[in-house]
This record gives structure tokens, sequence and C-alpha cells, in this order.
């Protein structure tokens, strides 16, 4: 190892001392993935500095697990700012936001997860403080009523949502950067693996990394997660490496299969073919057959269903696709005694 790669595993083992579960980088340098975006986001950062700006509301969306909130993070260290985080349900009235916004200080990062699930008279409040930085509050009731204006110190937005769709119009025309975070590859995740496994000060092989890679479902959460609890084999069954061997039995053992699904996502694909003739079905009926949250199937098991081509989304309801079929003829003797083993 040369001098340069000493110093970078230095850092990044010093960057995970804090808790090691932190895996978050807080460097854009340290960002694997998203090469687009990062590009945008390092020039209208400087940009800002150079004027010594806040830099414009940004608006981050994708599925959950793909590095929204580490790049909220990471804008307000790479501004030298502080960052307040919060997430939509959690501001139930108008007031609470209220108080959000008047303890902002200059070129502040406020941080709102799950944007779209703000409650819409909160909501309303936000369009002047985002255009005009001012807050709008109307005092007292009927024809004493009146209305005052707050200044407040110009600060950043950073919103994130998986549903960007559920975002009106008017909120989403107020954000100055637009970002799509989209589903990592193969070689990314490894990198990023390979980086925790650093931070986290535990040895693994090369084919074991990509092997947890393949079965990330193109999600760095997933990656992480998948790699500490391998970690967990290869302390208690192995040598204290995460080897290939140690790999595969723990991935067996977790129910990760060489595709990267779980139990629930081939129980979700069983259930429409068994249950269904292979759909269409409604959500709301998938959900309460599989007795799983609606937001979970749409928001965490779909998005990958999806993307393998096993599963189809028509306007009647859920259809499990030709590939579907054939995957699970390929794994029928996997499958073995399964409840759900009737398909064949």
């Amino acid at each position: 190892m040369d001098k340069k790669e000493d110093l970078l595993e230095k850092d990044l083992k010093k960057e995970g001392l804090e808790s090691e579960a932190n895996l978050r980088p807080q460097k854009m340098q340290y960002f694997i993935g998203q090469q687009n975006v990062k590009n945008n986001l390092s020039i209208y950062i400087k940009a800002a500095l150079q004027r010594d700006e806040a830099i414009d509301h940004i608006l981050l969306y994708g599925p959950p697990g793909l590095g929204k909130t580490t790049l909220a993070n990471i804008i307000a260290h790479e501004m030298a700012v502080n960052i307040k985080m919060t997430s939509g349900p959690v501001i139930e009235r108008a007031g609470d936001l209220a108080a959000i916004l008047t303890n902002l200080k200059e070129k502040e990062v406020l941080f709102i997860d799950e944007i779209h699930r703000l409650n819409r008279s909160v909501e309303e409040i936000l369009y002047p403080a985002l255009e005009d930085f001012a807050l709008d509050i109307l005092i007292g009731k009927g024809p004493s009523a009146r209305s005052i204006r707050i200044d407040l110190p110009k600060f950043t937005l950073i919103g994130a949502t998986t549903r960007t769709g559920l975002i009106t119009s008017p909120l989403r025309s107020r954000f100055g950067v637009i970002s799509r975070i989209g589903y990592y590859n193969e070689d990314e995740l490894h990198q990023i693996i390979t980086r925790s496994a650093t931070i986290l000060d535990i040895r693994i092989e090369e084919s074991a990394a990509r092997e947890i890679a393949r079965r990330s479902r193109g999600t760095p959460r997933i990656a992480n997660r998948l790699l500490k609890r391998v970690r967990d084999y290869a302390q208690i069954e192995g040598l204290g490496v995460i080897s290939d061997k140690i790999t595969l039995f723990a991935l067996k053992n977790m129910g990760i299969d060489d595709q990267g699904l779980s139990d629930i996502d081939k129980r979700l694909l069983l259930v429409i073919m068994n249950k269904f003739q292979g759909g269409p079905v409604g959500l709301d009926t998938l959900s309460a057959s599989l007795n799983e949250d609606k937001e979970t199937i749409c928001d965490v098991h779909e998005p990958y269903l999806l993307q393998k081509g096993f599963l189809a989304r028509t306007p009647q309801g859920r259809k499990t696709t030709e590939m579907a079929y054939h995957y699970f003829s390929q794994y029928r003797n996997k499958i073995g005694e399964d409840d759900n083993s009737t398909l064949f």
C-alpha cells in the first residue's frame, strides 16, 4: 500500500470512530456513485461559496436507501454550515414549521425527509419562506385579524422524497435544483462495501465483497446492512475474516438468494401467482393477503421486482411476468416444502 492509499485508509477509519454504524461519508470525495449528481452539486456549492450566498433549494428524489440524507449532510458540510433535520410527518401544524424556520441562521440547511407527506396547510407556509425568505403569520380571527410578515435568514431547504409525484406543483417549482438519485451498479456497491469494511476494521475477500454487492439490490443501505450481518457470521462462525464461503453461508441463512430476493419478495410473487393466477391484483388486496403495509410494498419490495422484470404494474393492478415464472422454475428445488410451493 503506497503512502497516498495509507493516508486515505487512516482518514476513512477516523471517519468511522464516532460510531461503528456511521458509515456515511462526510465529504463529497468519499461519496461513491451518482457521478452526474455529484458533479452538478459540487459546481453549485463552489459557485454559492464564491458569491458568499446560501445554495439554492434542492429536491432529491429516488428510492429509499440510496443516499439522499447523506448528500444533504455532505452539502451542509461542504458549505460549512449547520444542518437541521426533520421529516414531513413530524411537522403536524403550521406553527411547528414556523418555529423551525425562525430558529434558522444565515445559510443554514433545513433538511425535510419525506417532504411529500407535509400537511397542505404546513406546505403553504413554505411558499413565501422559500421564495421571499419571509413568514406570513395571521394574528387574530374574523374582522380584526391581521397578517404580519417576519423576515427569515437566507437558508437552504433540502427536501428528500421517494414519491416525487405526490409533491404538489407549487412546491416543486420552488426548488432551484431537482436531482434524481438512481440505483447503483455492482462496481459502485463493491467500492462502498470495501470502504465500509475499512471503516469497520474488518478484512473482506474480493470475491466476498462482490457477492454482497451482487445481492444488495442496487442500494448502499442494504449493502452496508448485509456487510454488518455477514461480519457477525465471520466473527462467530468463521475466523474473523469475511471470506467467500462464510458470505454464502450467511446470506443463505438470511434468506437472500443470488438474485438479491428476500423471502418476502418471493412470497409477494408467489401470492400473485398462486392466489390470483398471476394477476392483475390491486394493491389493497395484495397488502391484505401479505399482511404487509402498502407503503412497504410500494417503497421497499416493488421497485426492485420491477427493475428485475419479475413484476409489472398495470392500470388493473400488479402482475407477475414470464421472467418470474422462469425464476421459480429454476429454484423450485431450493424452495422445497415452502407453504407456497403449490405453484409447482
